[in-house]
C-alpha cells in the first residue's frame, strides 16, 4: 500500500484544520530507523520524506570526529571533544552511542523525548547495533524499517553509478553489505527497493499507519469519553 502525493498532502491539510475534529486528537510522535546497506536508498527516502512532511525531522547525532568544511554544528551533527562525549555516556544521556572507526558517534535523548512528547517523529540513519541499543532504550516508540536492494549487481551498479567512490571503496561497501543484511529479521518491516518512488510510497504508508496507533493518539481517551458523554442528550 502506498500513499500517493496529493492524498498525504489532503491528509496533512484536515489534521491542520482546527474545526476538523480529528486535529483535536493530540499525537505521541514516533521514532524511525531506517537501515541499509549504502546504495539501497535509505539516505534518499529519508531526505524525500524531511522535504514532504514538516512532521518529521532528522536525529542529530553527537561525534567527536573533527567538523568539515560546509558543515553546520547542530545541524549537521553537535561536534563535542572526546572527555565531553564521555561524560555524556557517564551520565547516561545517549539513547544510543558507537565507535565508528576512530570516533565516537551518539544520539541525545533529551531532544528525541521532547520531539516523542511534542507530536514530531524523528528519523534516524543508523546501523543494526544502533537499533538495537535505541530499541532497548526507547521501546514502542521506535519503528525499525530495513530497506534491501532487488539484487547484489544492482548494488554494485548503483554504488558505481553515483560516482563518488572509488572501486576499492566500493568493494568494501558491498563486503559489509553482505553483514549489514544478515540482520534484516530484526526489524519490523522490510522493504525491497526496485523502485525509490514506490519504496518511498511504502515507507510513508507505514508512517500513516504507525502513527494511528491506539497508544500514539495521546487525547483518544478523553475524545472518546466526552463522545459517548454527548450521545445522549437532556
Amino acid at each position: 500500500m502506498a500513499l500517493d502525493g496529493v492524498a498525504g498532502a489532503k491528509a496533512t491539510a484536515r489534521m491542520a484544520d482546527p474545526t476538523n475534529p480529528a486535529s483535536l486528537r493530540r499525537r505521541r510522535g514516533l521514532l524511525v530507523v531506517l537501515s541499509s546497506p549504502s546504495g539501497a536508498g535509505k539516505s534518499t527516502i529519508s531526505r524525500m520524506l524531511l522535504e514532504a512532511d514538516p512532521h518529521i525531522t532528522m536525529s542529530v547525532s553527537a561525534t567527536t570526529r573533527p567538523i568539515r568544511p560546509g558543515e553546520v554544528e547542530g545541524r549537521d551533527y553537535h561536534f563535542v571533544d572526546e572527555a565531553e562525549f564521555q561524560r555524556m555516556v557517564a551520565d547516561g544521556e545517549f539513547a544510543e552511542w558507537a565507535p565508528v572507526f576512530d570516533y565516537h558517534y551518539g544520539s541525545p535523548q533529551a531532544p528525541i523525548k521532547a520531539a516523542l512528547r511534542e507530536g514530531q517523529d524523528v528519523i534516524f540513519d543508523i546501523d543494526w547495533q544502533g537499533t538495537q541499543q535505541l530499541h532497548a532504550a526507547m521501546g514502542e516508540d521506535l519503528v525499525r524499517v530495513f530497506i534491501l536492494p532487488p539484487s547484489m549487481q544492482e548494488l554494485d551498479r548503483r554504488l558505481h553509478e553515483r560516482g563518488t567512490d572509488t572501486d576499492e571503496v566500493i568493494a568494501g561497501r558491498m563486503q559489509r553489505a553482505a553483514a549489514e543484511i544478515s540482520h534484516w529479521a530484526e526489524y519490523d518491516y522490510v522493504l525491497i527497493n526496485e523502485d525509490m518512488d514506490e519504496c518511498l510510497g511504502e515507507v510513508r504508508a507505514i508512517l500513516a499507519a504507525e502513527r494511528l496507533k491506539r497508544w500514539r493518539q495521546a487525547g483518544l481517551v478523553s475524545f472518546v469519553r466526552d463522545l459517548v458523554a454527548g450521545s445522549h442528550p437532556q
